[in-house]
């Protein structure tokens, strides 16, 4: 099986066509295989340094539902049908590909079968669905600071489910867990005063 990189590149720069791609065919890339795929397909615009408006709340709905299925136990992801007609713009979609397909071959490079019952057992696979359900959630909370991180915890934590790499998974984690920190401090201080903090500890350099 191509690694998932070279699947994206071939995918949305050489067969799609059309000026707008649905989200049926963004999920129909994962065919047969795990939660995995989607849970980086779909984290993959919010967890990129580069703006992309209108990914987060869509993308963050359909992975909460895809992580309660998880921690239900389910090992094929469901959808509703209705949900598959949702359209984005092809270059908007080329745009946010290109910059994370260097991030894919960085984890791609040195994930490996590890751990895999962190992946493979269910009371493994349901703490990484507990805490991608509550990184969705953070995802569509529409104040700055709440997605990008938890969308990167939900990225590498997918990828690790993907390839069955615990050590990838539990780093995931880690970042869900720094992403759960910081979203609770900017509800409970404000955007400003936790970004005037961060920019305190680190010296002015933020």
């Amino acid at each position: 099986m191509a690694r998932l990189s070279t699947e994206l590149n071939r995918y949305f720069f050489e067969e799609v066509t059309a000026a707008q791609v649905s989200l049926k065919e963004v999920l129909a890339l994962a065919g047969e295989r795990t939660f995995g795929f989607l849970f980086v397909l779909l984290a993959l615009p919010s967890a990129l340094p580069i703006p992309a408006p209108g990914y987060s709340v869509p993308f963050g709905i359909v992975m909460f539902l895809l992580a309660v299925q998880l921690i239900a136990g389910r090992t094929r992801p469901w959808l509703p049908e209705s949900w598959s007609h949702k359209q984005f713009d092809l270059p908007s979609v080329q745009k946010i590909v290109k910059a994370g397909i260097p991030w894919l071959r960085r984890l791609e490079a040195v994930s490996k079968p590890r751990i895999t019952p962190v992946c493979t057992s269910l009371p493994g696979r349901t703490v990484l669905g507990i805490a991608i359900a509550l990184m969705s959630i953070s995802m569509m909370i529409p104040i700055p600071g709440t997605n990008t991180l938890p969308a990167m915890g939900i990225f590498v934590t997918g990828f690790g489910l993907l390839d069955d790499d615990g050590a990838i998974s539990l780093g995931g984690l880690v970042l869900c867990v720094m992403g759960g920190i910081l979203t609770t401090l900017i509800l409970t201080f404000g955007y400003e005063a936790v970004k005037a903090g961060l920019s305190f500890l680190s010296g002015g350099r933020l």
